[in-house]
Formats: structure tokens, sequence, C-alpha cells
């Protein structure tokens, strides 16, 4: 939708626009979102039938919403989404320090534009995307930053300090008729969330004692980890009180969700004409890895095991095959079971770990790789189907596997096996040499073949 054509406030009365408070306009676009059988937010999967719901109620309720929840379960994102719910221009008076509404301003300054030129009044157009901003709640914030202070300047021009124009507003005042969005609010200290109380409850502020009443038209959503309330703050009972709605949000309950959530947000790297092929085994692995995760009595649970640790472990396991690929000039890039040693570094700098004994950690790691490739290999084969192939090692065979050896080389232990070669027949070598070690850690899990490792080298004998 472009940009309207109207530039005064008689164009606009004109043309028969009638304003609506933010939330009534979030309501109205969502009510013809929910008509038209339209997804409210697209980049976020996994919510459709438990978050999404208890939003969709909030803003059908015109409430203020604060979303509770573990680090990396789209709080953020879904606070964002919000401004698609937003007009997609909206008309604001031209020359004054807050967005106004024409037909309705707040401000001295406003009113005595409208009084002083009428229908001639200038008007401009805000995008939706502007009327948009959230702060970050560190302990230093003060209310000036929030809210507003006067200016020593305008002062210094000369200005009573009982004039409205001597002040200088904060970032809530500067987002009317907009969406205002406080990320981590327990961080926010005490005395800064008692100013929020007036902004929630009567729509407007005081600065420093002034006589000044904004009627503020915002909508204020926040964000916080339950883990906060303890550690570094709290959100007091009247603010918490006058929020609307609390909304919990969850890690992903199924595989399918996380490896949907992890494809949609994996910055994967583009070589040309060097094809990247993902098996979805192993997409599922690495969904599965941070599943168990967060059951494991290993993990700080309080801490939670965010989504990001299955985006950049899935982006480490590519990456190490593009690595080999790259030094080995193979033709396609394809992860397997040996890449996901590598996935470590990334994993254990996204969790915390309750015991810190030295080399627990790696530890726990494997523990929790080999149990999902298991789960994975469970859900993909019966082992009674696959045992001529453990039988065949029971004459003295013996295979080695490493992330550093070259498809080709695969074929090898393809032809020494029974029954390998018709179960591989139609895939590329990349991928057989993929199938070939997810085959044979499934039946070492399974324990039906030893393994042993030593320098990234993988022997699997009966």
């Amino acid at each position: 939708m472009s940009r309207p054509d109207i530039s005064t406030l008689g164009e606009l009365r004109a043309s028969g626009y009638q304003p609506r408070p933010v939330k009534e306009e979030i309501r109205h676009n969502l009510v013809a979102k929910l008509r038209a059988g339209e997804p409210l937010f697209t980049a976020v999967k996994g919510y459709e039938d438990s978050v999404v719901p208890q939003i969709v109620n909030a803003l059908l309720g015109k409430q203020d919403i604060i979303f509770l929840g573990e680090r990396g379960q789209a709080k953020s994102r879904m606070v964002r989404g919000l401004v698609n719910l937003l007009d997609e221009w909206t008309p604001v008076l031209e020359g004054t320090e807050l967005p106004e509404d024409p037909m309705h301003p707040i401000t001295s300054q406003g009113r005595a534009l409208v009084d002083s030129q009428g229908d001639a009044t200038p008007i401009t157009w805000m995008h939706k995307d502007e009327r948009y901003g959230e702060k970050l709640a560190t302990p230093d914030i003060t209310i000036a930053d929030l809210i507003g202070e006067v200016d020593p300047i305008k002062v210094a021009e000369g200005r009573y300090l009982s004039d409205e124009l001597t002040l200088h507003y904060g970032l809530v005042p500067r987002l009317n008729r907009g969406i205002f969005a406080i990320n981590e609010l327990p961080d926010l200290a005490e005395r800064i969330q008692v100013g929020l109380l007036n902004l929630l409850e009567e729509r407007d502020v005081q600065i420093r004692g002034h006589k000044v009443r904004l009627p503020l038209d915002v909508f204020i959503v926040a964000t916080a980890n339950p883990e906060d309330y303890t550690n570094r703050g709290r959100i007091i009972t009247p603010l918490k009180d006058r929020y609307g709605a609390q909304i919990r949000t969850h890690y992903p309950e199924e595989v399918d969700q996380e490896v949907e959530i992890m494809e949609q947000e994996a910055d994967l790297p583009d070589f040309g004409d060097l094809p990247i092929t993902v098996p979805v085994f192993m997409r599922e692995i690495i969904g599965e890895i941070s599943q168990l995760a967060r059951r494991s009595p290993d993990i700080n649970q309080r801490s939670g095991v965010s989504v990001r640790a299955s985006i950049t472990n899935y982006e480490t396991m590519v990456a190490n095959a593009a690595r080999r690929a790259l030094i080995l000039n193979e033709t396609e890039i394809v992860p397997r079971i040996s890449d996901l040693p590598f996935i470590a570094p990334s994993f254990q700098g996204k969790v915390e770990f309750e015991a810190m004994e030295d080399g627990q950690e790696d530890r726990i790691t494997d523990r929790i790789i080999q149990a999902a490739v298991k789960r994975v290999f469970d859900r993909y084969h019966d082992v009674n189907d696959l045992e001529s192939i453990a039988l065949s090692f029971a004459e003295g065979l013996a295979v080695e596997t490493s992330d550093s050896m070259t498809s080709d080389s695969y074929a090898a232990i393809i032809d020494r096996i029974p029954g390998f070669g018709d179960m591989l027949r139609d895939e590329s070598t990349a991928l057989k040499a993929c199938m070939v070690e997810f085959i044979l850690e499934g039946l070492h899990l399974n324990k039906l073949l030893n393994k042993h490792t030593v320098g990234g080298r993988s022997t699997f004998t009966a």
C-alpha cells in the first residue's frame, strides 16, 4: 500500500478518515485477519494451538501483555510481530515533537498548531514500522529515558520550568500511537517500575512534579524470564497487576517443530555449485539433542535450552561437512554421524551444566548426542531387519569410519557388508557414506556392534 496523498488536516477530514486508538486499531485488523483465515505470526512455529490463542484473546480484549518464558522462546519475535496488526500508514501532525493524532492533539504544541492553522495544518504519514520501539531493561535506565525530563538547554533559552515546552520527552511518549516493548522487565529497577504505573492504568505521564497530562495512546508489551524473578530482580506486584494478560511461552514440544524452526533460522553457507544435502534423520538428530537436553538432570533447566542451541548445532554440523568437502574436493556436502562431535563447542556454549568438574561437560554432551542418535535410529530402523549386517562382523570384519574420509572410500565398506548395496543403491556417493555411518552407529548403540574411537577415527567390530 502506497503512502496516502493527503498533506493537510482539511484534506484528511474531507477523506472521511476516522481515528482509532491503537488498541482498537489492532483489534480491528486482527478481526479482519481472523475472518480471512490469515496466519498471525508466520515466523513463529509451534505456538499455533497454545500461545497464539492466548495472544488473540488479549488483543481482542485490548489488554497490555507480558510474555513470560525462558530464553530462546521467540518472545521478542512475537512482540515485533504485533507491528503487522497496525495500519500500514497513520497520519500525524507535522512539526510536533511527538507523533500526534491531527484530530486530537495531546500536547500544547500540537493544539496551538491546529488552532492557528486550522484545516491548513500540515500532516505527515508514519509507516507502521516507525510506530514500534523497544528497550532492553537494565538497572541504569532512568525515568528520563522512558518518560522524560526537564531540558536544561530549553530552560537556559528563557523558558519557565512550568512551561510544558521545557520538557524533553522519553521513549514512551515518542511512541504515542504505537507499540512500546520493554524486554527483560524484572531487570528494571523497582523505582523505575513505579514510574510505569500511571502509564499502564491512567495512560498519562508525570514529569518531576509538572502538571503535565499527556493522555498517551500506547500499547505496552513486556517480556520476562521466570529465572529473573529470583536471580536479578522482580516485577513489582502493582505493575504486574496492571498488565491485562500474562502469557507463558514454551520450547518446541515436538522434534518436527524444532527441525522446522532450525531450518527456518539457520544461516547455511552458499558454495554455488557445491550443493548441501542434509538427510532428514540428521536434522532430527540435532532436534533430538535439544529435546533431550531439556529433560536432562545434568543440564540446568532453570536456565533453559534455547532453540538457538539447535540452530547453532545445525550450522556447526553443516560447517564441518563443508570443511571436509572443500579439503577433499567432494562434489556434495552431506553431514555424517562423525560430524556430530564437532557440535560440542556450540552446544556447550548454549547450556549451563549442573556438574562443573573437569571433563564432565564433554561426557554429558557425548551421552546426549548418543541418546539422540539412538532415538532417531530406532524410529527409522528395526534392528531385526539389520541383523544380517551385524552378523557379517562375526567373522572378523572390522570397519573404520571418520569425518576425514572421502565419500568414495565408503564404497569399499558397502561392498564388504552383505545387504548394504541393496539398501543404498539409489543414493549419491556422499549420501551413501552418511547412511553407512548412521546404520553402523545405530547397531552399536543397540549393542549389536562394538565401537572403538581414537583420534577421530572409529572402528566397528563384532
